[in-house]
């Protein structure tokens, strides 16, 4: 069975960074992509970015790209998401999601998820 652990997250003043951890373990990572989504308050779950199973592509939300960087060390079992220049429409809870298609879109194609980790910009 596939886990997932978020962390890393916290409460930053606009314009901060943070950096995310997905720590994977039960299954070999370099088996799935690894998306980065998030949820604010009355909104829908959305993908903010995802990295291929091997690291070589990778996506970004229009909303994020420039600002938020995705990579991951299979080495370590670990995802990372790099976020600079946050704003307070950023706030949310991130989780991080496992899948083992290519990165895509749809919540139904992720077949493991963390708990979450709650990021709060605000001044």
């Amino acid at each position: 069975q596939l886990q997932l652990v978020e962390s890393g997250g916290g409460w930053v003043q606009p314009g901060g960074s943070l950096r995310l951890s997905c720590v994977v373990s039960g299954l070999t990572l370099d088996w799935y992509a690894i998306g980065w989504w998030r949820q604010a308050p009355g909104k829908e779950r959305e993908v903010v970015s995802c990295i291929s199973s091997r690291g070589e592509s990778t996506n970004y939300a229009d909303s994020v790209r420039d600002r938020f960087t995705i990579s991951r060390d299979n080495a370590k079992n670990t995802v990372y998401l790099q976020m600079n220049s946050l704003k307070p429409e950023d706030t949310a809870v991130y989780y991080c999601a496992a899948t083992q298609l290519s990165c895509g879109s749809s919540f139904y194609e992720y077949d493991y998820w963390g708990q979450g980790t709650q990021v709060t910009v605000s001044s």
